[in-house]
This record gives structure tokens, sequence and C-alpha cells, in this order.
């Protein structure tokens, strides 16, 4: 199923982390695809890419906390969606060792704040529930997790996303399974990276800041393995979760992982050695994790995606690689960041659909 205009021209969508990363690329695209955005995020970073492309004026935003019950219920009410994506969450690994509690508040009971909400909405049709690979119980093994794998978590921010799992799983199981319900998925996508990621304490845009400073990058874990892949794949996946699942086909209502091709999933060292070759400059230096357990392998088995969705990733890591550093020297070069980011998404928009094209035909 190709990611029709069509269909979303119109639509009524609220995405929960609409200031994020993730969250801003995916309100630009359905935006671009000609659907009624309303956003409840927390307040967006400075600097972030929901600033940069002027992201407030393209969709109807919400400041406000999942955390909070009352505002959940009170939004979702108001904006009487018909498809909803929740990715509003503490995403970092490290912060979760800070903010323990505050990591399983949103990513738990901020979860089910969401979900709570969704299933007074009359006219809802499709839920897409936004966790992490990160919730399968790693086991450091070289064999890729299957979406039936056991879930489980070392670090809080890796158990918050398998709590979140089971709640999801719960409330499909109890609201959103019986005749004329919505219909709800998780998905489960590997480390995704572009243009425009500010966080901090995240890879990609440490080494950016640190080559754009002249500096050397530090990095903790050179030899962790991690299924990078381009935030468009992740978000295009999404897209077509949510078409089907607003068509009514219940068997769409699971788990989906979404991850790059096998040879993709990368250590540390080469994303960023790939990274400074391609920009024409930089260095970086080892500092250790500070004591704190991080995964050393992770590999996504996405053969379900591939199987029954037809998806495909359309970049592999040196072209997503290419294009990260097309999107930071255009910033860096004081282009109009919306263009910029229009001309990317516009791009893989047509190669995602060609590939959807040729996998029907084969």
């Amino acid at each position: 199923m190709l990611v029709d205009r069509q269909y979303w021209a119109g639509r009524r969508v609220l995405v929960t982390g609409h200031t994020g990363f993730k969250g801003a690329w995916l309100s630009l695209w359905l935006s671009e695809l000609g659907a009624e955005v309303t956003g409840l995020s927390l307040r967006a970073d400075d600097p972030s890419l929901f600033r940069q492309i002027g992201a407030e004026s393209l969709v109807r935003h919400i400041e406000g906390d999942i955390r909070n019950a009352a505002l959940v219920d009170a939004v979702v009410a108001d904006a009487q969606p018909q498809t909803v994506f929740h990715l509003a969450a503490q995403p970092l690994v490290r912060l979760s060792y800070d903010e323990p509690r505050e990591t399983f508040a949103t990513n738990v009971q901020g979860t089910a704040h969401v979900l709570d909400a969704c299933r007074r909405v009359t006219g809802l049709e499709a839920i897409v529930a936004v966790t992490s690979d990160k919730c399968y119980h790693n086991n450091e093994w070289v064999w890729p997790y299957r979406e039936t794998d056991a879930l489980g978590g070392h670090d809080p921010y890796s158990a918050s996303k398998a709590a979140a799992e089971i709640v999801i799983a719960s409330y499909r199981q109890s609201f959103f399974s019986g005749e004329g319900s919505a219909l709800l998925a998780s998905v489960r996508a590997g480390n995704v990276i572009g243009g425009g990621d500010w966080a901090h304490d995240r890879l990609v845009p440490d080494i950016v800041r640190a080559i754009v400073a002249g500096e050397a990058v530090k990095i903790r874990s050179p030899h962790a393995v991690r299924p990078w892949q381009h935030v468009f794949e992740a978000l295009g996946g999404y897209l077509m979760i949510a078409q089907h699942l607003a068509n009514g086909e219940a068997r769409f209502a699971t788990a989906w992982n979404f991850g790059p091709s096998p040879s993709d999933a990368r250590p540390v060292s080469w994303i960023v050695e790939r990274m400074i070759a391609r920009w024409g400059s930089g260095s970086y230096e080892l500092t250790g994790n500070g004591g704190r357990h991080e995964a050393g392998l992770l590999k996504l088995d996405c053969s379900k995606a591939q199987a029954e969705l037809g998806w495909r990733p359309a970049f592999d890591l040196n072209a997503t690689i290419d294009r990260i550093i097309d999107w930071h020297k255009a910033h860096a070069a004081g282009r109009d960041a919306l263009g910029v980011s229009r001309d990317q998404l516009s791009d893989y928009h047509s190669r995602m659909n060609a590939a959807l094209q040729e996998s029907e035909r084969t």
C-alpha cells in the first residue's frame, strides 16, 4: 500500500510529541499530505527542527504534558482525531538513569493516558503507538529480534518501553478489538537518524555540534552496534500501518519492527568516521560511558513488515549519512530549513513509493 496523498488530505490527525525530532518530521510530512494536524507536546527545544521549519504554522500546536491526564482527555476530545500517532516520550537512555521516575511516568503512564482518552472518541479509526527497538530483552546475541521475542530492559528507558508495549497490548485487547472500534498497533523502530536532530547525548547531533565547533567528537562506545536508519524509513512505515488500520484491517493491529537492511547494523565508530569523512573535517576521542550499562549489540528482524506491508528501506546507510550532512551543511550555510526539509521529504516519498511498487511487481 502506497502512502496516499488523497487518503490523508483533510484527515484529522493527532500527533503527540510533535515538537520532537521524529514528531516534527512526521508533522511536516502529514502537512505536506494535506492532513489537518493537531499536536500535543512539551515546549520545543531551541534549537529544534520544529522551530527551524516553523512547524507551529503548519499544525495546530498545543503545549502540554502527557502525564497530565485531564489535559490529554481535553485535547483528544477537542481534536476528535480520525488517526492518532503517539510519539511523546522521554527518549534518551542515559537521561533515564538520572530521571527514572519521570521516564516511567511519561513513557508508561503517559501512554495509558493517551490510549484511555482515545477510547472515548467517536469516529477514531487508527492509533499508532511508537515504542522502541530497545523494548526487547537484550541477550547481546547476533540474531535480530522479532516482534514475538521477549520484552524487557536493563536501563529505565528500555524497561519503560517494554512496559509501554504491555500497556498497549492490554488496551488493544480490552478496548480496541470490538466491532467498529479503532484499531491499535505498536511500532518499534531502530536508531533513527536524520537532518534536524539537535538532541543532547545522541550520537549524530553530538557529531554535528563537535564538527561545527571544531572540537573532537566524544565517543563512549565505539564498538556498540545499532540498527541505524533514516528517520523517513520509520515514519513511512508508520503511515502505511495507519492506512491499513483505518481501512479496518484488524490483522495489522499488532506490533511491527522497522529497521535497516542487515548490512546497515553498524558500530558507532563507523558512523563517526563516515560522517567526518563526508563533512571533510573533524576528529574523535574515546571517553567511556561512566559505568552505565548500554546495550552492545542490537539488531531487528523486519521480515514481517517486508512480507505483509511490502515495506523496504529506500536508503542504505551511506545514502542516509549523505542526506544528514547535506541537511546540516545547508543549515550552516543559512539556507531555509523548511525548504531543505521539504526537498528531502519529497525525494524520499517518491523513492519510497517507487520501492513499494517494485516490491508489488516482484
